[in-house]
Order: structure tokens, then C-alpha cells, then sequence
């Protein structure tokens, strides 16, 4: 239903507003202040006068708004018929250019559905809705969104846009904003352009064309207030001049349409493929990531996080201690060594499945020996390993000796290509001891995957 239209009232011609809200809303929503907005009915020779509503009445329990017009049809209706009538379309929109640029920088509605094209001769007469009222309308008539002007314009900048618009549709038969997203699309540059939509057309016009769709984009914001207004009249007047001839008169589709070589026809369609590819790639990915810019953000940030946690930990791996190039009984003696200097971090790189019970107690005097420097806030060793002890006397008691003494390591089996077996005694010391202990362990070392000598086994006897 249009809710903008042109009807007969008190027996006469009127141009209608059905605002679709009953009496007590009309009042609320202070739609009678419409009553006072102008309009403007703009004449083939360039005058134009203020158009204001002479009434308004209640039709089907909704308010209508209503004022003179004699008979003539909405500009969005007539290219809604572009594929019927394209010259009837074309003749629409330069008469509602015209209006626009008569008009200049007065405030007058832009949606197309605001606009009537009066019955008569070439060019015709234009009729500008009062703004305010015909947005209500349009919305009440479920027109949420006007597809011809881009939110972002204004003045003169708006109209060489929808008119862009509206002449690029005309000679493609196809909108250049089809999307859902399409005011994205308008403030992007999201659009096939002219050229490849329609390759014959006049070039001069089809560069015009393009000229207009880009004003959303063609500048910085800051920048378009001082230059795009004197730009965007520059585009309306050559359109101007480019669909009319001599004598002003307004010339037919088929003369601005030009003959292309084949060659050029098949070179056209295949920058026009490569265009589009390039453009859907380009669009899907920049949509994506501003869709998803905080995913994507903590996405880089855990990768970030990950490899520098594998990076540490190959790099640590790398310095850890190996038994790379020792001989078997060499690193019996490592191991021995190790635990009574509490070095578990090379006893860990020593054994491979044997009992981890030396490893556990080295660790633990370890962190007791950390843990009571660090109380004391000391560098000094608190344990005193049992050879040194020994080279330095031996005295008894030694309640601070910890490691092992007497080592010896006698061969029992076993070939150096893939395992061997010792048998090692030696005296143990502890501090919480009073005395040594006396131990006998059977050892089985076996080659690992680097061919590196590991402790596989400890059968342990005290005495």
C-alpha cells in the first residue's frame, strides 16, 4: 500500500500523506507540526515555489496529511519500471536533477519515494515532499531505508549520489547496491563499476556515473566539506549537459549506448571476472576481521603466547645435561657425583626407568638448602659434600655431610654396543645420619634412541 499518493479530496487533486497513526498518536508524536513543513514544486524553467499541507483528515481511523498536486507518479515507482520504460525513466530522473539543482542547498527530501514527477511535456515538473512528513509516511509504508542516498552525505553531496544511483540503475537494470549490507557497501566502495556493468555505454557518463557513487569514499571526511560540494554540482551539471542535446532536450538510452569491437567486449568481461574476485576476496576478508576482531585478537595473542612457550621450551630442552659422548662407567660416576653435589636436574638426564628414589632426596635437600638461604639471606653452602669433608679430615660427627665416599665400580656383563651391568659400593653420609651407610648397587645402563648411556635399573643393597 502507498502511503504517499496522489487521490481525489473534497473533489479534487491532492497529493496524500496515510501517516498510519490514529488521532490521539498524531498528536503525540507532534505529526501536526508537518502541517507547517514545506515542500516544493519545482517548474520546467527553473522556479519554484513552497508547497504546504491545506489539511488533514481521519481516513480508516488513520490521519492523513493532504495538500493541492494535479496528477503525476512517484519517482521510485517509475524505476520500478526501468525494464519497460527505461526512456520514461530516464527523461524522470534528469527532471527530478534539474528540480535538485534548482533548488541548490535548500533543505528538500532525497528518497525518491518523496518525489513526483508532474504529468507534461520534457522536462517536467518535480514535486519535493515536505521531508519530515514523507520519511514518516515511507517508513509507515515499510520502506525502512532508503537505497538510494548514503547516510553519511548531505546537500548537494546526497543528491549527485542518488542520482548516480538512480542512472546507474537505469542503463544496468540491476541496482548497484543488491546486498543486505548496503549502506556498508555505499561507505566502502562496494560496487560493480559502471564499466563493467554496462561496457558500451558513453564513456563520458559512465565516468560521471562513477564519479558520483564514490563521493562516500572519494575523501576524507574532514576534507569533504570544503571540496566535494563544489565537485558534486560539477558532476550534476556535465550529467546534465551529457543527457540532453542542443536544444535541452532530453536524448533516448539507445543514443548513448556505443558499438564495442568484440575483442574489446571479451577483454572487458575478463578484467570484470578478475575485478569481482578480487573484490569478493578482498570485501569477505576485511568484513571478517572487523566482525571478528576480538576473536582474532586473542587468537594472535595465544599464538603469540604458544610459540614463545614452544620456543622456550626447545630452547630449553637444548640445554638440558646428556650423557652424550660418556662412557658407561663414566656415567656411573656422573650419577654418583651428581647426587652428592644435589645436581638432580643431570641425575633427571641420567636415569631412564630406573627407581627415582636418589633423584626425590637430592631434590629435597635441594629446595631445603634454598629455601634456609634464603631465610637467612646466605650464598653459603649449608651442606658439605662428603669427599670434601673426607680430603679435609674426616671428623667426627659431621652433621652438615651429605654425598658419597669410597666409590668403587666393578664390571659384571654386558658389551659396550648396547648394555652393560656394574656393580658399585660405596658409603652414603646425611645429616640427619649419625653415621654412614654402607651400599652395594647393581646397575643396568642401556643405549637410548641417541645412542647416549642411560640407567635403566638400581638394585640396591644396604648394609
Amino acid at each position: 500500500m502507498q502511503h504517499i499518493h496522489i487521490s481525489d479530496v473534497n473533489g479534487k487533486s491532492a497529493v496524500c500523506f496515510d501517516t498510519g497513526l490514529d488521532s490521539r498518536s498524531f498528536a503525540r508524536t507532534k505529526m501536526s507540526q508537518s502541517l507547517t513543513e514545506a515542500g516544493y514544486l519545482v517548474h520546467s524553467d527553473g522556479s519554484h515555489e513552497q508547497w504546504k499541507a491545506a489539511g488533514v483528515d481521519e481516513v480508516n481511523g488513520g490521519m492523513r496529511v493532504h495538500g493541492p498536486l494535479s496528477n503525476g507518479k512517484r519517482l521510485d515507482l517509475i524505476l520500478d519500471e526501468i525494464e519497460t520504460q527505461p526512456d520514461a525513466a530516464l527523461q524522470a530522473v534528469v527532471s527530478w536533477i534539474r528540480a535538485k539543482m534548482f533548488l541548490g542547498e535548500e533543505q528538500s527530501a532525497l528518497n525518491p519515494g518523496a518525489a513526483f514527477i508532474l504529468d507534461g511535456d520534457s522536462p517536467k515538473q518535480v514535486f519535493i515532499s515536505p521531508e519530515f512528513l514523507s520519511s514518516r509516511c515511507l517508513l509507515t509504508e515499510g520502506k525502512d531505508f532508503d537505497r538510494y542516498n548514503c547516510p553519511d552525505l548531505s546537500g548537494m553531496d546526497a543528491a549527485t549520489f542518488c542520482a548516480g544511483v538512480m542512472l546507474y540503475q537505469i542503463f544496468s537494470k540491476v541496482h548497484p547496491y543488491p546486498s543486505k549490507d548496503i549502506f556498508q557497501d555505499m561507505r566502502e566502495n562496494v560496487f560493480l563499476p559502471i564499466h563493467f556493468a554496462v561496457p558500451d555505454l558513453n564513456k563520458k557518463l559512465a565516468g560521471l556515473i562513477q564519479a558520483a557513487l564514490s563521493l562516500p569514499n572519494a575523501q576524507a571526511a574532514s576534507t569533504r566539506h570544503f571540496q566535494s560540494t563544489s565537485n558534486s554540482i560539477n558532476i550534476l551539471t556535465e550529467l546534465l549537459e551529457t543527457l540532453t542535446d542542443s536544444s535541452k532536450n532530453i536524448v533516448s538510452i539507445s543514443s548513448l549506448i556505443e558499438t564495442l569491437p568484440e575483442e574489446e567486449k571479451a577483454s572487458t568481461e575478463k578484467e570484470k571476472q578478475k575485478y569481482l574476485f578480487r573484490q569478493n576476496t578482498i570485501v569477505k576478508a576485511r568484513r571478517f576481521v572487523a566482525r571478528h576482531k576480538i576473536a582474532l585478537l586473542c587468537s594472535v595473542g595465544g599464538f603469540i603466547v604458544l610459540f614463545f612457550l614452544v620456543v622456550s621450551t626447545i630452547q630449553n630442552i637444548s640445554e638440558r645435561p646428556t650423557t652424550e659422548g660418556m662412557a658407561s662407567d663414566t656415567v656411573i660416576m656422573a650419577y654418583y657425583d651428581a647426587f652428592s653435589s644435589l645436581d638432580h636436574i643431570f641425575m633427571e638426564a641420567i636415569v631412564q626407568g630406573a627407581n627415582k628414589a636418589d633423584i626425590n632426596a637430592a631434590a629435597s635437600y635441594f629446595a631445603i638448602v634454598k629455601t634456609r638461604q634464603a631465610y637467612e639471606m646466605s650464598d653459603a653452602s649449608l651442606l658439605i659434600p662428603a669427599e670434601e669433608w673426607r680430603r679435609d679430615g674426616g671428623e667426627l660427627p659431621a652433621p652438615d655431610v651429605f654425598g658419597v665416599t669410597d666409590l668403587t665400580i666393578t664390571y659384571l656383563s654386558g658389551d659396550e654396543s648396547d648394555l652393560m651391568m656394574y656393580r658399585t659400593e660405596y658409603q652414603l653420609w646425611a645429616p640427619d645420619l649419625d653415621h654412614s651407610i654402607r651400599r652395594t648397587d647393581v646397575i643396568t645402563l642401556k643405549r637410548d634412541n641417541r645412542r647416549n648411556w642411560r640407567i635403566t635399573e638400581i638394585i640396591r643393597t644396604e648394609h
